[in-house]
């Protein structure tokens, strides 16, 4: 297949253009003939002005690619090798929602042909992709996987925010369900990824290999966050103590800090969920998420406990919060864990503030129903810094004196500046 990609007698889809999906399907481009596939026909027009809805890339990305944009799953028909990277989110129960991804099965089942290859990037537990998906490819082909079509998965590493560490400049992850099929993919990856190419040795090995990336993340974290609840009550600046723990050559670098996004804050629940259908009960793994998903909770009582030691009714306080994405200097806003922090504070009848200069101010209305202020106010009782925007590290303590009353308060959540004897100054 790969020699019929290169002269363009045949396809590449790409379904799901999003962080993972469109920087993939653009650099296929510059090499093969794509079809970029997403059913929001919104999306879709945008990226066909060259402009990208998630605010990653510039309109050079798209200049020179072999790619076309369609919101039509039967255009898909045009495509032998088939990629699915649709977001894989829980629910509210933090339960797996496997429902965009099942949707896109279906959609390129339809579509998939005898001699064609599917590959799955979306984030899921070991065995989705054989387990779940595979059955519905089969019913909307008509054809049996492994005989007349094959598959593999290949984990998106994508780092949203990142401009060094960007796609083709990180290792890929390829698995097969033969080794020819193995071969192949591996093949129509390496001809785009420079950092080189690891071939697992099963596709459950490598969705499980994906899987545990951000489960050891979360807990290492988890524990960070831990450290800091029991710092705070010692009077112990957390930051100071890391620094120090830090000057030993194998002391693991993790900080504290909210747990949120589409990665980190996720994906744990897919292996917990996989883990207990099994009769598996993941302490360890379910006690570091309980541990995040406590810190916005943490953070707004011991604002409140500032606000009332420097004599200020939290009732009759306005608090101001720079910063609603789940990391820095991107747009994305999904799963954010400041908003927790938000809803934490307004269960204290705090009056709340926003302003976020990546966020879109039509999607937080939308998503969290918050108006997102174009520019602060001047009146506040404290200040809380939860995201770490390049515009906001180069702020000062005269400029959050500036927009504060008598006795300013900053939390400072991730870490950006230092204590001065202007305010009260508290960080994570």
């Amino acid at each position: 297949m790969i020699q019929e990609l290169k002269n363009k007698t045949k396809a590449i889809s790409v379904t799901g253009l999003g962080y993972v999906g469109l920087p993939l399907a653009l650099e296929f481009a510059k090499k093969y003939k794509v079809i970029g596939f997403d059913i929001n026909s919104e999306r879709i027009a945008l990226m066909r002005q060259h402009i990208d809805p998630s605010k990653e890339l510039d309109s050079s990305a798209f200049e020179g690619c072999d790619i076309s944009f369609t919101d039509k799953a039967e255009d898909l028909q045009k495509a032998h090798f088939h990629i699915i990277g649709v977001p894989t989110d829980i629910d509210e129960h933090k339960v797996p929602n496997l429902r965009p991804l099942l949707g896109a099965s279906a959609s390129v089942g339809k579509s998939v042909k005898p001699g064609d290859i599917v590959v799955y990037e979306s984030t899921v537990y070991p065995g989705c992709t054989e387990e779940d998906c595979l059955p519905i490819l089969e019913k909307e082909s008509g054809l049996k996987a492994g005989i007349d079509f094959t598959y593999g998965y290949s984990p998106e590493r994508i780092n949203p925010g990142d401009k060094e560490r960007t796609l083709t400049k990180i290792l890929k992850i390829v698995s097969g369900s033969d080794r020819e099929t193995l071969d192949t993919i591996a093949e129509v990856y390496g001809s785009i990824i420079t950092a080189g190419i690891y071939k697992a040795a099963s596709v459950k090995v490598a969705e499980a290999a994906k899987v545990i990336e951000n489960t050891q993340r979360d807990i290492n974290i988890a524990l960070m966050n831990e450290l800091s609840m029991i710092f705070d009550k010692m009077d112990i600046d957390t930051k100071e103590v890391l620094e120090a723990a830090g000057t030993k050559w194998n002391f693991l670098k993790f900080f504290p800090g909210l747990v949120g996004g589409h990665c980190i804050g996720v994906d744990p629940y897919y292996l917990t969920y996989k883990a207990q259908k099994l009769g598996h009960v993941p302490q360890m793994i379910l006690s570091g998420r309980k541990t995040n998903e406590d810190v916005p909770g943490f953070v707004a009582k011991r604002l409140t406990q500032y606000l009332i030691k420097a004599g200020k009714n939290p009732g009759d306080c306005k608090v101001l919060v720079m910063g609603l994405t789940f990391k820095e200097d991107v747009a994305d806003i999904r799963n954010t864990k400041v908003i927790d922090v938000i809803k934490e504070l307004q269960a204290y009848s705090i009056k709340v503030d926003l302003v976020d200069y990546w966020a879109d101010k039509s999607e937080v209305a939308h998503e969290y129903n918050i108006d997102l202020k174009a520019q602060p106010d001047s009146d506040y009782d404290a200040v809380i810094v939860a995201v770490a925007h390049e515009k906001y590290k180069v702020l000062n303590s005269e400029y959050f004196v500036s927009i504060q009353k008598e006795k300013p308060i900053l939390f400072d959540l991730k870490g950006l500046y230092q204590e001065t004897d202007q305010m009260a100054y508290w960080r994570l």
